[in-house]
């Protein structure tokens, strides 16, 4: 696109009725959606490139995209023009900034913050339904988290991988991972520069396993350092996940 402009956008989205963030083939898109409706503002075909592929049913608070436009928008008009096409779609844009044009949102993302959601009670979810997990049996936090902080450092995940996950190498360091109850509402939240594919699922459906006494963190540790995918434990359902922050340079 000859003398483009490159706009930086924050999303916030319910990923519910979204097959994923990747256009395809098979069901709606968040990532065509927001293309359909830059379509229907510009007239122009233009793609959205996002810092992270979230699966079908995980949800966004804080994704980031790149898109490149003819003109030079407003950024405050462009984030209220996007949205009023998106009008009856779980989808907003939060935030639009101009960008540097060589910005990429997935190659420049220095760190990628994940909220795991569990509500902790016997009642079932009303409000909630949807988006978080809903645990009747009791969930013994503290053992939780004490078992995540063998998971934090860089390690070969290959236990938390995905079968189709398609990246060159298991090897992750991930920074932090928190797990912590307020209420009924248990947070696991976890920070890392990349993921592997379904890797926080898989990890917080086996730390479960320790917070319901199936496993000791030990167990944990142990299933870790195996380097199997046959010793993760349940993977947690994806309406728990929220993309909630990507961290770029201060640049």
């Amino acid at each position: 696109m000859e003398s483009a402009h490159r706009f930086k956008l924050t999303i916030e989205y319910d990923g519910s009725r979204f097959s994923g963030w990747q256009r395809q083939e098979n069901g709606a898109s968040v990532q065509q959606s927001i293309e359909e409706a830059v379509l229907a503002l510009t007239g122009a075909r233009s793609i959205v490139h996002g810092a992270g592929r979230t699966d079908a049913g995980v949800h966004a608070t804080g994704q980031v995209a790149h898109i490149d436009l003819a003109r030079d928008w407003d950024p405050w008009r462009l984030r209220e023009a996007i949205n009023a096409h998106l009008v009856g779609r779980p989808i907003a844009i939060t935030a639009a900034a101009r960008a540097a044009v060589d910005f990429d949102a997935r190659r420049h993302a220095i760190r990628r913050h994940y909220l795991y959601r569990i509500v902790n009670r016997r009642a079932p979810l009303a409000l909630d339904f949807g988006r978080a997990w809903a645990m009747k049996r009791a969930l013994n936090v503290e053992a939780m988290h004490e078992a995540a902080q063998a998971l934090v450092g860089r390690h070969d995940f290959s236990t938390f991988r995905d079968s189709q996950c398609q990246a060159n190498s298991p090897l992750r360091t991930l920074d932090s991972f928190r797990v912590r109850r307020e209420g009924d509402n248990v947070s696991c939240e976890v920070s890392a520069r990349s993921f592997l594919h379904r890797q926080v699922r898989s990890m917080v459906g086996s730390l479960v396993e320790v917070g319901v006494g199936k496993w000791r963190p030990a167990d944990l540790r142990a299933a870790l350092e195996a380097a199997d995918r046959a010793r993760c434990g349940p993977v947690a359902p994806a309406c728990g996940l929220y993309l909630v922050e990507v961290e770029y340079p201060e640049s």
